[in-house]
């Protein structure tokens, strides 16, 4: 399948969902679709600024977010407004859902951040994830979380998170 053209497409809504509820809903400009990654182009859509302590998010940031359909974490690349790297946020989640113009997709608490410099790779949110109970609820799925976190720090810590993305 081609890429489609950024200018012919329709701008897509990124659903983000956690715990069966609708964390956020934004806006993305679609920036390729190959089957099996969906790439979209969005500003940071939360208000304000979100100081995290080892990067911030403010008004401006772009995000390029990329989600698969066939795994189990999403990659975000974001940039200043004037386009320096600040580093890669990945969220692990369930394989991505496009359908009906929304990008549908379940946040399962563990994430991972690289800087753009790849000195600072830090495995969050550990405490949240088993405070979800997932691992009662659905081991599989908690399973495929744990193996897709390690999976990603490993990248990071070798190849770095953009050569996945090539």
């Amino acid at each position: 399948m081609s890429e489609p053209s950024a200018e012919a497409a329709p701008t897509l809504t990124v659903a983000l969902v956690k715990g069966g509820r609708t964390k956020i809903r934004y806006p993305a400009d679609p920036a390729g679709d190959d089957g099996t990654r969906i790439t979209v182009r969005a500003p940071w859509a939360a208000p304000g600024v979100r100081d995290f302590g080892f990067v911030r998010f403010e008004p401006g940031d772009v995000f390029t977010e990329y989600y698969w359909r066939d795994r189990w974490y999403a990659v975000k690349e974001v940039r200043t407004a004037d386009g320096e790297l600040k580093g890669w946020y990945c969220d692990i989640t369930r394989p991505a859902v496009l359908r009906d113009g929304e990008l549908v997709v379940e946040d399962l608490d563990l994430d991972l951040w690289m800087s753009a410099d790849g000195s600072c790779v830090l495995r969050l949110d550990e405490d949240e994830f088993e405070e979800s109970g997932l691992a009662e609820r659905d081991p599989p799925a908690a399973a495929e979380a744990i193996r897709a976190l390690d999976e990603l720090e490993r990248l990071a810590r070798t190849d770095g998170i953009a050569g996945l993305l090539r």
